[in-house]
Formats: C-alpha cells, sequence, structure tokens
C-alpha cells in the first residue's frame, strides 16, 4: 500500500527540481499525477519518466485562464482532485530600489498569484468532493528578508499567510493547507541560475552551502519527502502550518559566523 494509492493529484512546476521529485514520490506512492510546467519538453520528460502514472498539462500558472483550465481537465480526466502542490515560481533579484517593474510583476504573479489560482480553482472541487489536501511552496525567505530578493520575499511571505488563512477557512470542509519552507536545495534553478550566472560561480555555490548548519544545500528528494508527508493521512491533524526544511538555516540568529 502506498500513501496515497488512487489519488489524483497535480503538481505545478513538474518539470524539473522539487516538482519533478513530488511528481515521481507521489506517482510511487500510488498516486495518478497531473504535471503541469510551461516548459512543455521538462513536463513530458518528467511524464514519460514516471509512465502511465503520469500526464502533462503545459499551463502558465500566472495566468489565471490556464490554472482554471488545469483543474478542470484533470477533473474531467479524473473525475476529482486529492491533492494540489502549488510549487511553480519566478523571481527577479536586485536591490528594492533597483528592481525592474516587470520582474516585480511576474514574481507576484507567478510565485503568489498562482498559488491563489491554483486553490480559487481547486477548492470548490475538493468542497463538492468532501475534502482534500493542498501544499504550497513557500521559502525560508518567506520568513525573514534576503539581501537583492525583496519580490521573492514578498512573494514567499504571502504564500505563507494565503496558505494559513486558506486553512482555517477550509478546516471545517475536510480540506487542509500547509506549505513548505525550504532552505536553499540543489534545483536547476538555482544551480543553473542563480549561482551559475553569478560573478564566481564556485565561490557563489561555497557560501550558499556554509549559510547552513549542515554544510551543504539541500536535495529536491528530501522536500519531495516532507510534501509527501503533508499529502498524506500521516499529516491528517496538520493545517495552516508552514514547516521548515532548511538544514538549520534559521535556527541561526546569524550574528557569528561558524567557530571550527
Amino acid at each position: 500500500m502506498g500513501k496515497l494509492d488512487a489519488k489524483i493529484a497535480i503538481v505545478t512546476g513538474g518539470g524539473s527540481g522539487i516538482g519533478e521529485a513530488t511528481a515521481k514520490l507521489f506517482a510511487a506512492e500510488g498516486a495518478r499525477v497531473i504535471i503541469a510546467d510551461i516548459d512543455d519538453r521538462a513536463g513530458n520528460r518528467v511524464a514519460s519518466e514516471i509512465g502511465a502514472a503520469a500526464i502533462f498539462h503545459q499551463a502558465d500558472v500566472g495566468n489565471p485562464a490556464d490554472v482554471e483550465n488545469l483543474i478542470k481537465s484533470a477533473v474531467d480526466h479524473f473525475r476529482r482532485l486529492d491533492v494540489l502542490f502549488n510549487n511553480a515560481f519566478a523571481s527577479t533579484f536586485g536591490p528594492i530600489g533597483e528592481t525592474p517593474i516587470d520582474g516585480w510583476q511576474k514574481t507576484l504573479s507567478v510565485t503568489l498569484s498562482g498559488v491563489f489560482y491554483g486553490m480559487r480553482f481547486a477548492l470548490p472541487q475538493m468542497v463538492a468532493q468532501g475534502g482534500g489536501v493542498i501544499v504550497n511552496t513557500a521559502s525560508i525567505s518567506g520568513l525573514g528578508g534576503d539581501y537583492g530578493a525583496g519580490a521573492y520575499n514578498a512573494a514567499k511571505a504571502g504564500v505563507i499567510n494565503l496558505t494559513r488563512a486558506a486553512a482555517i477557512e477550509y478546516a471545517r470542509k475536510n480540506i487542509r493547507v500547509n506549505a513548505v519552507c525550504p532552505g536553499v536545495i540543489a534545483t536547476p534553478a538555482v544551480l543553473n541560475g542563480l549561482i551559475a550566472r553569478s560573478r564566481d560561480p564556485q565561490r557563489a555555490r561555497r557560501r550558499a552551502e556554509e549559510c547552513h548548519p549542515m554544510g551543504r544545500l539541500g536535495r529536491p528528494e528530501e522536500i519531495a519527502k516532507v510534501v509527501l508527508f503533508l499529502a498524506s493521512d500521516d499529516a491528517s491533524f496538520m493545517t495552516g502550518s508552514a514547516v521548515v526544511v532548511d538544514g538549520g538555516v534559521t535556527a541561526h540568529t546569524g550574528l557569528m559566523g561558524h567557530p571550527l
């Protein structure tokens, strides 16, 4: 018996990183998975690697019509929706006084509004069928500020409180809503984007690793296991939680460096 046997799940941003790892784990635990991603090549690859338990649906989660169609297609195909993992994100970087307006808008549109759209269109279906689970990818960057990441900080903080609001509104409808808050995870977006595009990629990675008391970046599979827990009946009395999975980053005041 898998933890998600016969469940129908949607994973946004499922074409790589945390989304890919979670889609594969969900399928291994018995779920039928709809992989949503703006990148059709990446999404189709993941669906193909999973096999018969997965299908791909191209969607831009920053576009409410795309998200509405994603939810409708899943329900039309499978007749229900048990788990929604809102995981897709976008970001822009730079000091707030220099942040491009279009970068701010894109970050909020995909990272925050995309989560709202997913819940907005999934919740009526979950209410009608008698229950469901939603997990949202937030971040420890929603719990504190980062240099040069104001847009991302604002979006992820919004995801955390939107999660809490949805959780209390729908708790008596048998719908649980939680968020996962990763530290820096070794995903393509981080390794090939943020780190690779820095002036000194090796130094950037080393600094990112050193920020974590464990001395390394997290792995997508480590976050996927927490998402699976939240999506499963193992977390049946959890709703409105923002679960930190950060290798110890937020346990540190930041006032003193590593003593060794």
